[in-house]
């Protein structure tokens, strides 16, 4: 009989970190309902996978940690980016010159996973893969921000404001988060013309899987070089072609 107590509470808390991956952070109330446990059933796993540092809490919602990859170690979730992006990234890269960047969300920031800095002749920086980026102060964090689901924006914002990183305090300005939003939504993609880098400036377009945000394709310039609409002329369309074709190959 222990065994079989030991095997349902098993099977109980993957369905918890299943709904917590599919809504990306949510209430306990909300888990109940999707995994149709008891409240108090799902409170408790999630308490003990807290403990366990597989999800952690802002206020009343919570959301996986970067430690739920120790769960995956024999299976590299990586393959899609060295397989599939990797290619048409540096094909990206090539025909626009600029450099150009794979960035995903994790642990409130935004990571470059794949980079053509080296290759691109009008780079100015070196070794850029692996930087973590502020989210609010980049185009890849804010193309991430606008285009996820609603309840996955909520959750990063909310983190965001109580975060003591200097990157993170715009989050507080909610006028300011809400019309750059807007803007970004409004264009198709994510932008910076100053703040993070004022030497730079760049664009990025989200890798839409769904309703999820897998990735953003950013290309950076340097501002005295060209204006914003000479880069976004020049270049979205060509941006956008590659991110279409990792769709594709990732959706088929």
């Amino acid at each position: 009989m222990g065994s079989f107590n030991n095997v349902r509470s098993l099977e109980r808390g993957l369905k918890v970190l299943e709904a917590l991956n599919r809504c990306h952070g949510a209430r306990a109330q909300q888990i109940a309902r999707i995994v149709e446990l008891p409240r108090p059933t799902v409170y408790r796993l999630l308490e003990t996978m807290e403990n366990l540092g597989y999800v952690t809490r802002s206020e009343d919602s919570w959301t996986l940690t970067a430690q739920v990859k120790a769960l995956s170690a024999g299976f590299h979730d990586d393959v899609w980016v060295t397989r599939v992006a990797a290619p048409i990234l540096h094909e990206l890269g090539r025909e626009v010159q600029w450099p150009v960047d794979l960035v995903t969300f994790e642990n409130d920031a935004m990571i470059i996973r794949e980079t053509t800095h080296a290759a691109s002749p009008f780079s100015i920086d070196r070794g850029m893969a692996g930087t973590h980026l502020p989210i609010l102060q980049t185009s890849g964090g804010r193309a991430y921000l606008a285009f996820c689901t609603a309840n996955e924006r909520e959750v990063i914002l909310a983190r965001l404001r109580q975060s003591d990183k200097p990157g993170d305090a715009i989050a507080r300005d909610q006028r300011f988060v809400e019309r750059i939003l807007s803007e970004t939504r409004q264009c198709g993609f994510g932008f910076r013309t100053d703040g993070f880098n004022p030497h730079t400036a760049s664009i990025s377009l989200p890798i839409l899987i769904e309703d999820r945000v897998l990735a953003c394709v950013t290309m950076i310039w340097i501002a005295s070089a060209l204006s914003f609409e000479e880069a976004t002329a020049r270049n979205v369309d060509a941006i956008r072609r590659a991110v279409n074709r990792i769709q594709t190959l990732l959706l088929a």
